[in-house]
């Protein structure tokens, strides 16, 4: 592997796309530790080849390291490499607003430094996307590098037995069910249930519950003629007002203005 790496200073503009890229490269580790240091930014390393420990936080905590894996580097928390056999390595440098809310969602955990991917030939799809992109020269640091990073983060996050739970709560999402009587379903515990969800989606299952009968109420508003008190018992909601009201404060319309001007279906016959 050739060592080589590509630095950018964005503009104001690329900065305001909330999302774009600082630097990425290639480059191979000898044993032995490497200087100890924190970013001022955000940095994914993908581990291609060889074994060893990454030092990090301020209790300078070894987290075991064998590839291919992940390490997700948080601006000022200290980190150094401790390769214990040749590792080879890609990264990416990145910054911008929308890398706090993807913090905020959980794609990005401090908590979680080391990773070991769900989908190896993704994850290494995406990361030579962000490369290739990046080498393009300066104009890779706007919108072509920004899909690229938000493709790669996305991807490398992913966790597969998460996503299956996050599938099979949306297949019952509609039933008026509580938390604990949805994990029963699913066969797990409240906390699997919230730890799969949050690994997956980055969300509570609360909120995958809600986006996902609002969007089948969304679908039953612009498809049939179905009453709005009908559909929102069809989306787990007894109380049809209370329905409206959630979908009015989520949606920015109230049902009936979904169901005249919000979707491509065109008007439906009153109800």
């Amino acid at each position: 592997m050739a060592n080589w790496s590509i630095y950018f200073t964005p503009s104001q503009a690329q900065r305001e796309l909330g999302l774009f890229c600082l630097g990425a490269g290639e480059q191979e580790n000898r044993p032995g530790a490497s200087p100890e240091r924190a970013l001022g930014c955000h940095a994914l390393v993908l581990v291609r080849h060889g074994r060893g420990h990454l030092l990090h936080g301020a209790d300078r905590v070894l987290h075991e390291v064998e590839a291919p894996a992940l390490l997700w580097l948080f601006p000022g928390v200290l980190h150094g490499y401790r390769p214990s056999t040749r590792w080879q390595q890609s990264w990416t440098l990145f910054g911008g607003s929308a890398a706090e809310a993807l913090t905020s969602l959980g794609y990005l955990d401090a908590a979680h430094p080391v990773r070991r991917y769900a989908d190896s030939r993704a994850v290494e799809r995406a990361f030579a996307k962000v490369l290739r992109v990046t080498r393009g020269g300066e104009r890779s640091t706007d919108v072509q590098a920004v899909a690229a990073l938000f493709e790669l983060i996305g991807v490398a996050a992913q966790d597969e037995s998460g996503e299956d739970i996050v599938e099979r709560l949306r297949g019952l999402a509609c039933r008026p069910l509580s938390i604990q009587q949805y994990a029963e379903a699913l066969r797990l515990s409240v906390h699997q249930l919230r730890e799969g969800v949050r690994s997956a989606a980055g969300v509570t299952p609360q909120e995958v519950i809600l986006t996902t009968r609002l969007n089948t109420a969304k679908a039953l508003l612009a498809e049939t003629d179905a009453p709005v008190a009908a559909i929102s018992r069809e989306v787990g909601y007894e109380d049809p007002a209370y329905f409206s009201r959630l979908f009015t404060s989520r949606v920015g319309q109230s049902p009936r203005a979904f169901r005249r001007i919000g979707s491509l279906a065109g008007s439906k016959s009153s109800f």
